[in-house]
């Protein structure tokens, strides 16, 4: 195990680690999105909460997730101790700094960016992770089969305005996050051609940073504006 310990302390191997919970989390977020599609289908919820029985009673899927919030606690923690380690390095910042100039806005402001995530993940897990683990899930019958109707959780959720205001910037947040953070995991790891790279920067620019956000913050503003008989 020294090997885990030479890589945690060193700030190549960090930023390794960095790079590829950050990969993880990227992917998660497609599954998620495809799953959280479901809402917009108009059977009363039947499709999403059959979408989430199935997420917490495959066997293969929950071990993924802890996969998953572990790979959360160390990105976040990753980003912390570089961040902290970067001020170390460089106390007292140059006279004449125009980083504006030479990088994207995303690309320096990373460390607020993951912030207002990590406070909306957190927000979000309990608002519906437990809930639906511990919390007073009322239940829905198809075809004889119990399920636990979560939809009905995100219908209570949503219908709040301040609540889907705060997922919308959190979505604008991502977006930004992930403008910079997709493309920059393939650089940390080396991957850098000019066959594959403008491919990679493509797929980071529209599909991550702009297409899943819009899709995600798409979500609770049509339920709210169902739940409220606007739509």
């Amino acid at each position: 195990m020294a090997w885990v310990t030479q890589t945690l302390s060193s700030s190549l191997g960090r930023k390794v680690v960095m790079s590829l919970t950050g990969l993880f989390l990227s992917t998660f977020l497609i599954v998620h999105m495809a799953g959280n599609l479901q809402l917009f289908k108009d059977d009363g919820g039947r499709a999403f909460n059959e979408y989430t029985y199935f997420m917490t009673h495959n066997p293969l899927i929950i071990t993924v997730s802890y996969l998953l919030y572990t790979s959360i606690l160390v990105h976040a923690l990753m980003a912390l101790i570089l961040t902290r380690h970067n001020q170390a390095s460089r106390p007292v910042r140059y006279a004449y700094s125009h980083p504006e100039a030479n990088s994207l806005w995303s690309s320096r402001n990373m460390g607020i960016l993951g912030t207002v995530l990590l406070l909306f993940i957190i927000i979000h897990m309990r608002t519906f992770w437990y809930e639906m683990h511990f919390g007073s899930v009322p239940m829905a019958e198809y075809d004889g089969k119990q399920y636990k109707d979560l939809y009905a959780v995100v219908k209570v959720a949503f219908a709040e305005w301040w609540y889907v205001l705060l997922y919308v910037i959190s979505m604008v947040a991502i977006g930004f996050h992930l403008a910079h953070g997709f493309q920059s995991g393939f650089q940390t790891m080396g991957i850098r051609h000019p066959k594959y790279t403008p491919i990679i920067e493509t797929i980071g620019t529209y599909f991550f940073a702009i297409i899943i956000p819009v899709a995600f913050a798409a979500m609770p503003v049509y339920v709210f504006l169902q739940v409220h008989g606007i739509i």
